[in-house]
């Protein structure tokens, strides 16, 4: 089986996957939050390996994306050089995607299948 949590990008300004894009997974435990997984994005945008199937847990999770370093490679401009989204899981049995629709001045999020 795969990791409990996965992510993708897409670019939506170019309708393509963001490829080597660095992210970094950390859970909430105490008082902040711990480095837990990372890895880049790839061909495809897909990161599917951030947390090893023996570390689901329930709890408060933050993912990050170096978007500023992406589009700096692409010699774009952008007002967020970084992505963060704090979710909640509570159903650590189920499988949780987290995609990032991407663009150079503004994203959107989702729960993916």
């Amino acid at each position: 089986m795969g990791s409990p949590i996965t992510t993708h990008i897409l670019d939506t300004s170019l309708g393509r996957p963001a490829q080597g894009v660095a992210v970094v997974l950390e859970r909430y435990e105490g008082d902040g939050f711990v480095k837990i997984g990372e890895g880049v994005t790839d061909d495809d945008g897909r990161l599917g390996d951030l947390l090893d199937e023996s570390a689901r847990q329930a709890g408060v999770y933050n993912i990050s994306f170096d978007t500023g370093a992406y589009f700096a490679e692409a010699e774009r401009e952008c007002f967020y050089p970084s992505v963060s989204i704090v979710f909640e899981i509570t159903a650590p049995d189920e499988h949780h995607h987290v995609p990032l629709l991407l663009n150079p001045f503004g994203y959107s999020t989702y729960r993916g299948s």
